[in-house]
């Protein structure tokens, strides 16, 4: 499985939160604690979904698996469509004025377009932030809480988006998850930056 560079993880051991940040530094910390009694959990912090790791081997060997590719040049244009980028070459239908302002933009249409199409993805609409708040938060409350007294009330509270109702649910779950619960439940939480955006 392929991991986003850019975005965050968290790991938990048991109701522990162990380290959060890129996943190179993350997958170090379970390996350490891959014989823990407790079960490692390994999250994604765009998603909520566990990630599975191979924490085989060394710390050394542990982190290069997991190492983010340093950027690499670009390669020349080889014609249309960019086939080792996965970049594929199709049709688009605009009308003239569209086309005209597309052409005065720097980089030319194709660069203007992957730009906004990347930019409509990462920022979205506030109720489509929302939602994906709501789903990232409530994969880790799963796993980590769901078997924690409120877990059901905790839940509704969070999909009706009542923020202060939600953190007095979970006040008595134990802080790492709690915390954590309530950064992945932010819909200005970003997850490249580990931040609100």
């Amino acid at each position: 499985m392929e991991h986003d560079p850019d975005q965050t993880y968290t790991v938990f051991d048991g109701p522990r939160q162990l380290a959060s940040g890129a996943l190179e530094d993350v997958a170090a910390a379970a390996a350490i604690r891959r014989d823990s009694a407790q079960p490692v959990l390994v999250f994604s912090d765009a998603t909520g979904s566990q990630v599975e790791l191979d924490l085989r081997g060394t710390d050394e060997q542990v982190r290069a698996r997991y190492r983010a590719a340093p950027a690499t040049q670009a390669e020349p244009a080889r014609g249309r469509g960019r086939p080792r980028l996965g970049v594929v070459a199709r049709e688009v239908t605009l009308l003239p004025d569209q086309w005209e302002w597309l052409a005065a933009q720097p980089g030319g249409a194709s660069v203007v377009l992957r730009r906004l199409v990347q930019e409509a993805r990462r920022t979205g609409s506030a109720r489509e932030r929302m939602r994906r708040a709501q789903e990232r938060s409530y994969k880790v409350m799963v796993a980590l809480a769901g078997d924690r007294p409120g877990f059901e009330e905790a839940a509704r509270s969070l999909f009706a988006a009542d923020v202060e109702a939600f953190r007095g649910r979970i006040q008595r779950w134990p802080e790492d998850v709690r915390a954590h619960l309530l950064r992945l439940a932010d819909p200005e939480y970003d997850a490249c930056s580990g931040s609100r955006s």
